[in-house]
C-alpha cells in the first residue's frame, strides 16, 4: 500500500472554555491536479468552547475513495465508508485533555493508496490562572552548602534531597536548627534531583543518569533502581502513585512498583504550555510545581493539568537566596502549613500563600 501525508502547518490552538483556533485549508490555492482525494476545509477565526464542539466541513475529491477516517491522537474517532461531496462533523478537540495532539484524516481509494491530510491541535486551558503571593510566616536555618532538589515531610520527618555530582544526598534534616540528622549519598557520577515519600520508601530522581533510587524511609538503607528515558527533576505523590516532571510541561504519572508509565498529563495556562516544571510538592489534592529559573510555584490541577494558581515568591528569594544562593527551589508542606526554601539558601520559610 502506497501512503501519502499532507502535512497542515497551520497550527489548530484550542481553548478550553475560551476556545479561539485559528483554522485554515491547508490546500488552499492548489489546483484541481495537486488536490488530495479528501481534505479538511474550515472556517477561518473560529470560536467555541470546550463544553461545545468544533465543526469540521471535510471535502471528497475523489469518488474512489473506499474507506475514511478521521483519526484524533491515534485513536480513530470516525469512519466512513465510500464517501462522497462533503461531510459536516461535530468534533470534540478537548476529549484527550489539555496539550498538542495531532488531527488526520485519512482515505483509502479503490486502488489501495492512503492519502493524509494533516493537523496539529493545542488545546489550553480555560480557567484564568489566580495570582496568589508568598508572605513569611516563620523563618527557619537551612544549610547553604544544600544544593536543594527535593524537599517533604513525612510522619513528621524533614526529607530533603541535593544535587551535584559528589555532594548529592537523601538526608533526615532537623526543621528547627538545619542540621541533617541521618543522610545517604549517592555515587559521584549520579546527580540526585527530586525526591518522595510513599509508604515505607523514599524514591529519588537522578537529572540526567536515568536512574530512581529508592530506599527505606527510616534507616535510609538503598534498596534498589528503577530506569527510565529522558530527565529526572521533581517528584511527589498522590498517596497512590509517583508524579515525576522532567523539565518540560510534561508530568509523568509512574507506578511506584514498577516506575512504568500509567499516564502522562500536560501543563497549561490559557496561553499555552508551562515548561521548566522543577520541584513538585502534592498538597491537598493540587500538584504545587516550582518552574525553575522564576520566583513562581503553580498550582496545577492533576486531573487535567490546568494551572488553577500562580504563587509570586519573590518575597522569600528576596530575603533567603542571600549573596551565594541559586534559584527558589524546594517546597514541603506539613500539618496544614507550608515550606519553601531554594538551591544554597540559608534559610527555609513557612509560608503563608495570600491572594495579592
Amino acid at each position: 500500500m502506497k501512503k501519502y501525508i499532507i502535512i497542515g502547518l497551520l497550527l489548530l490552538t484550542v481553548a478550553a472554555m475560551v476556545f479561539g483556533p485559528m483554522l485554515s485549508n491547508s490546500n488552499a490555492g492548489s489546483t484541481a491536479e495537486d488536490l488530495i482525494p479528501a481534505e479538511f476545509t474550515f472556517k477561518e477565526n473560529l470560536a467555541t468552547s470546550w463544553n461545545k464542539i468544533v465543526p469540521i466541513e471535510i471535502k471528497i475529491n475523489d469518488k474512489t475513495i473506499e474507506k475514511l477516517e478521521l483519526v484524533y491522537n491515534d485513536s480513530v474517532f470516525q469512519t466512513w465508508s465510500k464517501p462522497q461531496g462533503k461531510i459536516q462533523y461535530q468534533f470534540n478537540a478537548g476529549f484527550y485533555g489539555l496539550g498538542t495532539r495531532t488531527l488526520e484524516l485519512r482515505s483509502t481509494t479503490k486502488d489501495g493508496e492512503e492519502f493524509i491530510d494533516n493537523r496539529f491541535v493545542r488545546v489550553l486551558s480555560d480557567v484564568p490562572a489566580e495570582v496568589l503571593s508568598a508572605k513569611i510566616a516563620a523563618e527557619f536555618p537551612h544549610k547553604p552548602t544544600s544544593f536543594t532538589q527535593g524537599l517533604e515531610f513525612n510522619d513528621g520527618v524533614l526529607f530533603e534531597s541535593t544535587g551535584q555530582k559528589g555532594t548529592s544526598i537523601v538526608a533526615h534534616v532537623e526543621l528547627n536548627s538545619g542540621s541533617i540528622k541521618k543522610e545517604i549519598g549517592l555515587d559521584g557520577n549520579y546527580f540526585g534531583e527530586g525526591i518522595t515519600v510513599l509508604g515505607d520508601k523514599v524514591y529519588q530522581l537522578t537529572w540526567q543518569e536515568q536512574k530512581c533510587f529508592f530506599y527505606d524511609k527510616k534507616s535510609l538503607q538503598l534498596l534498589g533502581d528503577f530506569n527510565y528515558t529522558g530527565e529526572g527533576w521533581g517528584l511527589c505523590n498522590d498517596g497512590k502513585n509517583l508524579i515525576m516532571s522532567d523539565g518540560t510541561e510534561r508530568l509523568t504519572i509512574r507506578d511506584p512498583k514498577t516506575f512504568q508509565i500509567i499516564k502522562t498529563i500536560e501543563v497549561y495556562d490559557q496561553k499555552g504550555p508551562i515548561t521548566k516544571l522543577n520541584e513538585l510538592e502534592f498538597i491537598d489534592g493540587k500538584i504545587y510545581a516550582n518552574v525553575w529559573m522564576t520566583n513562581s510555584v503553580i498550582v496545577i490541577q492533576p486531573e487535567n493539568g490546568k494551572v488553577l494558581s500562580i504563587i509570586d515568591c519573590s518575597a522569600l528569594v528576596a530575603k533567603g537566596r542571600g549573596a551565594g544562593g541559586d534559584v527558589l527551589n524546594g517546597i514541603a508542606h506539613n500539618k496544614g502549613k507550608i515550606y519553601m526554601t531554594g538551591k544554597n539558601w540559608s534559610k527555609l520559610f513557612e509560608v503563608k500563600v495570600e491572594k495579592l
